[in-house]
């Protein structure tokens, strides 16, 4: 039986530039499994591509001045692979541009891009868990909040990094503009006994 690949996949940078706008894409390459592989980077290159159409939505401009998509490698081990990817543009005369942020997390093993719901047992109350833990952290680290915060959505964005998972808002989203993306780190440790058996969660566990 071939064994599974547990090492690091080997990551490329592609950069589209075009006028004023500059995209830097992450692929993997050399992967042992040329589907998945395929599977993975068709699913980065969709979601670049959705993150330039919304600022076109968002700002309701027809040309920026200037557009740049980054990309961070948050887990990279265990055939688990999360990266958060940003794209920032701005209009002539706009007061400030605007930063959009998704991410994604692979279970490399099948080349799907997980949710949050799958992350966790079906049983579990995961939404209410996650959602207390996002509202303890708010009025510890008193963060500024439009409203009082209820929940999180069951698809709520996030990413793993270090053993933890990251649930962040958009800008604009609970908090105001100055505050940028509000996240919310928590331990996968503290959320073990909902952790969905055989999950991407439960491999990065030792």
């Amino acid at each position: 039986m071939e064994m599974a690949q547990t090492l690091p996949v080997m990551i490329k940078t592609n950069e589209w530039k075009q006028n004023d706008q500059i995209i830097f894409v992450p692929q993997i390459i050399h992967f042992k499994n040329p589907l998945i592989m395929k599977k993975v980077n068709r699913k980065i290159e969709i979601t670049i591509r959705y993150l330039m159409q919304r600022q076109y939505e968002e700002q309701g401009f027809s040309s920026f001045d200037q557009m740049i998509g980054m990309y961070e490698i948050k887990t990279n081990e265990r055939n688990v692979l999360s990266i958060s990817f940003t794209n920032y543009a701005i209009a002539n005369h706009a007061a400030h541009g605007l930063t959009l942020m998704k991410s994604l997390t692979f279970d490399l093993e099948t080349g799907e891009s997980k949710r949050l719901q799958r992350l966790f047992d079906s049983k579990s109350n995961y939404v209410d868990r996650i959602s207390s833990i996002v509202k303890d952290q708010i009025s510890e680290r008193d963060i500024p909040v439009f409203e009082p915060f209820t929940s999180i959505s069951p698809y709520q964005e996030f990413y793993v990094a270090d053993k933890a998972l990251i649930i962040y808002f958009a800008i604009y989203e609970i908090t105001p503009y100055y505050v940028g993306f509000p996240m919310f780190p928590i331990s996968i440790y503290s959320l073990e006994d909902i952790i969905k058996e055989g999950s991407i969660l439960e491999r990065l566990l030792p």
